[in-house]
């Protein structure tokens, strides 16, 4: 990964610690996703046994972890970070 951003030169670390602050908000959106498919499978599967609970909360954590890492690096850049959106820098 870059140091920086190639169009804007915005850094990607702007300050020691910062990964450990969207590791939080990441595993915060981990926990959001296990409510809302044990939620799902409980009151639309009928309450299946325990083993399919983990399948498919590990299964949906496993295939949107991509996400998980880039949009926790994103809020955090826009919540702690002093980064705020520039249209001037829009590709084009």
């Amino acid at each position: 990964m870059p140091e920086a951003c190639p169009v804007c030169r915005q850094a990607y670390e702007p300050e020691p610690g910062f990964y450990y602050g969207a590791m939080y908000i990441s595993s915060g959106f981990s926990t959001a996703i296990l409510l809302a498919i044990g939620f799902l499978l409980y009151y639309l599967a009928d309450d299946p046994p325990l083993w399919v609970y983990i399948t498919a909360v590990g299964a949906v954590v496993l295939a949107v972890t991509p996400l998980l890492f880039r949009y926790s690096r994103a809020l955090m850049l826009y919540a702690f970070g002093g980064t705020g959106f520039d249209p001037r820098f829009l590709r084009r």
